[in-house]
C-alpha cells in the first residue's frame, strides 16, 4: 500500500501540478490527497494519517505559519514541507522555526527536487521520532518516563484549574519486588517489570497515561476521572497483574501482585505535587493493609 501525502493549498492547479510531479518519481510511489482550506488542512494533520504534508504559505485570510503552529500545539508530528510563492529568507526561517522540516519555492519545484525534499523530510522525521521516544519513554518498559510524567501532570493540573475538570492519579508498586531481585536476579526482575507494564497498559483508556515513576513504581494519570472511577480502575489494575503468574521461561513463572493508592484533584490536592503525595500516602496504606489491593486517599 502506498503511503499518503497531504497537500494543503487553496489552488487546484497546484494540486494538479503536484500530482504530475508524483508520477515522475523514480523511487517510492506516494498517493496525494488534497485539503483546500486552512480548517480542512488542520483537521487532516491532527488526524495523523499522512506520512508528510506539503503546505502552502497563503491560505485565504490565514497562512501556513499559523497552521504549523496550531498543528504542532495540537500534537501533530507529521513532517511538513513549506511551499512559498517566492524566495523570502524571513518566511523560510519563520517556517523552520515554527516546525517545518524543509521548504520549496513553487516556481522552482521539479519532480526531482520534490522527491528529494520528501525523502529528506521523512528521514528526518524518523530521526526526530526516535529522539522523542528516547526523551519521553522508559528504556526498559516502554512506558512514559518520569520526566514525561511530570510534564503531563503539570498540564493536567493547569487544565483542571482552568476548566474545573477533575482528574486522578494512581500510584502502583510491585509487592515484594526486592525479594524477586534478590532471589532470581536483576534480569528476571527486569522481565517482571516489563510484564507488569504490559498488563497495566492493556487495561487503560486511550486518553489515560501510564508511566514508570521509578524503580518498581508505576503511575497512572486518569483524565477527567473522579475518585470512584479511579479506584475501580486501580482495582482492575491489581487484578490484571495478579490474576495469572508471569511467565519467565518454559519452566518458570512468578506470581506477582501490586498495591495501589488513588487520589483525585482537586478533591484531595491543590497541586500536582500534593496529588503525588496523597496518592503515595494511599499506596503506603494499601501496603500496610496486606498488599495486592487499592486504597483511596479519602478512605484513610
Amino acid at each position: 500500500m502506498s503511503r499518503r501525502i497531504i497537500l494543503i493549498d487553496d489552488d487546484r492547479l497546484q494540486f494538479r501540478l503536484t500530482q504530475a510531479h508524483f508520477k515522475n518519481f523514480r523511487g517510492e510511489r506516494f498517493d496525494l490527497d488534497w485539503a483546500e482550506t486552512y480548517e480542512e488542512g488542520l483537521a487532516t494533520l491532527l488526524e495523523g494519517k499522512h506520512v508528510a504534508c506539503l503546505l502552502d504559505y497563503q491560505l485565504g485570510e490565514r497562512n501556513g505559519l499559523e497552521l504549523i503552529r496550531e498543528a504542532v500545539a495540537g500534537g501533530s508530528h507529521t513532517p511538513i514541507i513549506f511551499l512559498t510563492a517566492e524566495s523570502s529568507e524571513r518566511v523560510d526561517i519563520e517556517a523552520m522555526n515554527a516546525g517545518a522540516l524543509d521548504f520549496l519555492v513553487k516556481g522552482e519545484i521539479s519532480s526531482h527536487s520534490l522527491e528529494r525534499s520528501l525523502r529528506y523530510a521523512l528521514k528526518l522525521a524518523e530521526t526526530l521520532a526516535a529522539l522523542r521516544q528516547l526523551a519521553t519513554r522508559d528504556q526498559l518498559t516502554g512506558m512514559l518516563n518520569r520526566r514525561e510524567f511530570d510534564r503531563i501532570l503539570a498540564e493536567e493540573e493547569e487544565r483542571s484549574r482552568r476548566f474545573g475538570h477533575p482528574f486522578s492519579l494512581v500510584m502502583l508498586d510491585i509487592d515484594h519486588f526486592k525479594k524477586v531481585n534478590d532471589t532470581h536476579g536483576h534480569q528476571i526482575g527486569d522481565l517482571v517489570l516489563q510484564a507488569v507494564a504490559r498488563r497495566l497498559s492493556e487495561g487503560m483508556r486511550t486518553v489515560d497515561r501510564v508511566a514508570r515513576f521509578g524503580g518498581e513504581e508505576f503511575a497512572l494519570i486518569l483524565m477527567q476521572a473522579e475518585r470512584r472511577a479511579a479506584l475501580e480502575m486501580a482495582q482492575r489494575a491489581c487484578v490484571a497483574v495478579g490474576s495469572a503468574p508471569i511467565t519467565i521461561s518454559a519452566d518458570q513463572a512468578l506470581s506477582i501482585t501490586v498495591s495501589a493508592g488513588v487520589a483525585e484533584m482537586p478533591t484531595h490536592a491543590g497541586s500536582g505535587a500534593e496529588l503525588v503525595a496523597a496518592a503515595d500516602k494511599a499506596l503506603y496504606a494499601a501496603k500496610s493493609r496486606g498488599r495486592n489491593r487499592a486504597v483511596a486517599f479519602s478512605d484513610l
